[in-house]
């Protein structure tokens, strides 16, 4: 078969509200054990502060993965290490251009307002590609911008299947 597959993930850096957010359920799981102290009603406190920090806390660990086969390229965000969801997926058909962040093939979308969605790991060493396009479940509207670290095996493959809208430079 002469299928183009290539698939990476990156990590998400912490940034300040998921650290925020830690800190924030470690601190009312230690007031809720001291208020349950106060009465006997509220020692259903910390068990329901130490339920909520159990189901929320892992997923502040983020993780986005990227297949591309045949012309379609799939972007899935992983919370947990355990959950998978299905944030975005776009056609080569409906791409108008896929190039470096920094490019000046870009230039002429940089004051267009477009819905930007960041699939990075927000590192600002990292070499972030973006993509203009259609999502592919909808036929007409806005395009949207995404930005995201794909592997050279990932460009390379799209720039096999789609030369003239793949920019490396």
């Amino acid at each position: 078969m002469s299928e183009l597959y290539a698939e990476a993930g990156v990590k998400r850096r912490e940034n300040a509200k998921s650290i925020a957010a830690r800190v924030g359920m470690i601190a009312f799981i230690i007031v809720s054990f001291f208020i349950s102290g106060l009465s006997t009603f509220l020692v259903v406190l910390p068990a329901a502060a130490l339920i909520i920090a159990f189901i929320f806390f892992p997923r502040l660990s983020v993780e986005y993965e990227y297949v591309f086969c045949d012309g379609q390229i799939d972007f899935d965000k992983i919370m947990g290490k355990a959950k998978r969801k299905t944030m975005l997926k776009m056609d080569l058909d409906q791409i108008e251009i896929v190039a470096p962040t920094n490019s000046h093939s870009l230039d002429s979308y940089k004051n267009s307002n477009l819905p930007k969605k960041n699939y990075s790991s927000l590192d600002s060493n990292a070499r972030t590609y973006t993509i203009i396009g259609r999502v592919k479940n909808k036929t007409e509207g806005q395009n949207i911008q995404v930005i995201f670290e794909p592997s050279e095996k990932m460009i390379e493959c799209m720039k096999l299947k789609s030369p003239r809208k793949v920019v490396t430079y």
